[in-house]
């Protein structure tokens, strides 16, 4: 499972230029059934997504492929998590873990 944070670099006035681009990969992701959630940083410093079913290797380079990463408006920093404890609710990214 992972939390990726995209954070605005001084290249952040391009980002409407290529806000479709980045949509249309957002909605790659969650139609492959890899990004559970995104949503944006408060206050306007970028975005967030939680991600899980990947090896880090194959979320690195999906994360490289956003045309924000792509165009330099954004650095990621991706987070590993290990689940180990969950809700009920969220068994399933305990269960569906990539080692």
């Amino acid at each position: 499972m992972y939390t990726i944070v995209l954070r605005f670099t001084e290249r952040r006035a391009e980002s409407a230029r290529w806000m479709e681009d980045h949509t249309t990969w957002l909605r790659q992701g969650f139609d492959d059934g890899v990004f559970l959630l995104a949503g944006s940083l408060h206050p306007q410093t970028g975005g967030a997504i939680l991600a899980h079913g990947e090896s880090r290797e194959a979320m690195t380079a999906r994360v490289a492929a956003d045309p924000f990463m792509v165009q330099g408006v954004v650095e990621a920093e991706i987070l590993e998590i290990a689940p180990s404890r969950t809700d009920a609710r969220l068994a399933f990214l305990a269960e569906g873990a990539i080692a």
